[in-house]
């Protein structure tokens, strides 16, 4: 699929200096092939993820150990900086390529993102380097918002050999996003549903 087909809306309402970023680094041993493609409702899953970030950012990158498989997808693409390291070396090396001055990170198993609540996390970004969702006790650290200021604290936690990216939440400004907030746009949460397990992906199908 090639980038000019994604479904882009007006142009001047995507975000001009926050990019989308889809972590493709996974090595779905659960799912048993590239979960990526996977598909639901006949589309694979990284292009729903791409059509929804395509029409709310202005550029879209896809962070990949494997680029080759998603060239077709005609988007940036971006090897790990320090490979081995996780989602967190997915941010960090996002971070320091991309010209924007922060991303809207998420996995490449959210097939049900919901472009309203993404655009309302990033309205609510200035004056925070982090916005995440907080449902309950659990965070949503691959649906949420980073800034260029992340990437010292990362740095430093990589240094200390601790690879959760929680470790650095600490030390940054976060505003966490509730789930009263998060309901208003996804009352039933679907956009935190992902697919580990063809089991799951029969779920959503269901859905």
């Amino acid at each position: 699929m090639p980038a000019e087909s994604l479904d882009t809306d007006s142009i001047t309402s995507r975000f001009p200096q926050v990019a989308g970023v889809v972590l493709a680094g996974g090595k779905s041993k659960r799912y048993g092939s590239n979960k990526a493609f996977a598909r639901l409702g006949g589309i694979p899953l990284i292009e729903r993820i791409l059509r929804v970030l395509a029409s709310t950012f202005a550029h879209v990158y896809i962070i990949t150990n494997s680029p080759d498989e998603y060239s077709y997808l005609g988007l940036p693409m971006y090897r790990d900086i320090i490979k081995g390291l996780g989602p967190v070396g997915g941010i960090y090396t996002a971070l320091r390529v991309m010209k924007e001055e922060g991303g809207f990170f998420v996995g490449c198993d959210l097939p049900l993102l919901n472009r309203d609540l993404i655009r309302y996390m990033v309205e609510r970004a200035p004056g925070y380097d982090v916005v995440m969702p907080k449902v309950g006790e659990y965070i949503e650290p691959l649906h949420a918002y980073y800034g260029k200021e992340c990437i010292t604290k990362i740095e430093g936690v990589i240094k200390a050999q601790d690879f959760k990216v929680s470790s650095f939440l600490s030390q940054v400004r976060v505003l966490y996003i509730t789930e009263e907030e998060v309901r208003r746009f996804d009352p039933d949460l679907l956009c935190f549903m992902n697919v580990n397990t063809p089991e799951d992906l029969r779920r959503l199908e269901k859905l």
